[in-house]
């Protein structure tokens, strides 16, 4: 089977649909049964995306400008996908668009609804997702969505038959043997309550601010440490930290390299998600994978993905978001059993699982 999938996403600063399509793809090219290519929705990377790509997936093709393409194809099916990958059996649009196509078949992740949600936190770029959505189901396309929760959001909000959505779960983005010491020092503590994620007002890491500084000032070693860059509604986030009593013991990183990343995992407390919606959730998989015990809102996906492997709250509640972090932080035999919960729970989410899972889908598409 001849598969293109959107490798888009990997150009430019480590998201979780990059994560998402690196691993999906590596599992795909350790396949007999499959070639697989990327193509790039993208003017400016046009010549970065060859780098970017696992080794034995195929790149090329005329360029492709991402702004009248996607015009276009909210509106008709065309031009389609052949003309920069040549003949091909299944497209997948791993990003909520995928083109059309002359004869290929088309498969399109959804990963939320944040658009329908929280249209108040997407640009408009995000805000076209439902039109070049329906207008993709409409011309055939199968959805796969990330997580059951997603599947059930998009047969209710989208109203597509139950038939043409699919799920399978992502993998978890490969962590490493972090240095644990390295961490501490990016921190500036040897004890530090841990965030990852692009700052945007999805994740409320204000609120996270305030809980730490409910629980700082019992703890005079504890540091909170935010790594990652700055989305939108930052601003929200440096007033909470300018408000916070325990502010200078507040870390913010910026964007972090894997290296770093893994040094912060390894060197983390407890990881904090307080996230108010998620159509999976990478970061606490990752901390689990990290033997790290977490401490996550109930929100989205989240209660689905991690199980009875995290301590979990509800959402936007900073009083049992701090009180969950105090018997994190305090009780070691709830860490342990966090910690031995979380690293079985990780084991269940492994890119060759989700290859074998969206391989059903091309075949169910293809032969559609």
């Amino acid at each position: 089977m001849r598969i293109a999938l959107d490798g888009t996403p990997l150009l430019g600063p480590r998201t979780g649909v990059a994560a998402f399509v690196a691993g999906l793809l590596g599992a795909l090219v350790a396949r007999t049964d499959v070639e697989v290519s990327a193509y790039g929705v993208t003017w400016r990377g046009r010549d970065d995306l060859a780098g970017a790509v696992p080794a034995g997936v195929a790149t090329g093709g005329r360029p492709m400008a991402a702004r009248p393409l996607r015009w276009s194809w909210q509106r008709m099916a065309a031009p389609p996908i052949e003309w920069w990958t040549g003949p091909i059996d299944v497209v997948h649009g791993t990003n909520f668009v995928v083109p059309p196509s002359r004869r290929a078949a088309a498969v399109v992740t959804v990963h939320d609804l944040t658009f329908l949600h929280f249209p108040e936190l997407c640009d408009a770029a995000t805000l076209a997702y439902p039109s070049l959505l329906r207008a993709a189901i409409e011309r055939g396309a199968l959805v796969h969505a990330v997580s059951q929760f997603v599947a059930d959001e998009v047969v209710e909000h989208l109203g597509v038959d139950p038939d043409r959505v699919g799920v399978a779960h992502s993998g978890v983005p490969p962590v490493g043997s972090g240095d644990a010491a390295r961490g501490r020092h990016l921190a500036g503590s040897a004890s530090y309550v841990l965030a990852v994620g692009m700052v945007e007002p999805r994740k409320d890491l204000p609120l996270l601010v305030r809980a730490f500084d409910a629980v700082a000032p019992d703890r005079p070693g504890l540091g909170l440490v935010i790594a990652g860059p700055d989305g939108w509604g930052a601003d929200a986030l440096a007033r909470a930290i300018a408000a916070a009593s325990c502010r200078e013991r507040i870390v913010r990183l910026g964007w972090v390299d894997d290296a770093d990343r893994s040094a912060l995992l390894a060197g983390a407390t407890v990881l904090a998600y307080p996230s108010r919606y998620e159509g999976f959730g990478f970061p606490p998989l990752e901390a689990m994978a990290a033997g790290v015990p977490v401490v996550a809102t109930a929100a989205g996906a989240l209660p689905e993905v991690v199980g009875d492997a995290a301590a979990l709250v509800p959402v936007g509640d900073g009083d049992a978001l701090a009180g969950a972090l105090a018997r994190v932080l305090d009780d070691p035999g709830r860490r342990d059993a966090l910690v031995a919960a979380g690293l079985q729970r990780v084991a269940r989410y492994r890119w060759d699982r989700c290859a074998e899972g969206l391989m059903a889908l091309y075949h169910r598409a293809a032969g559609a």
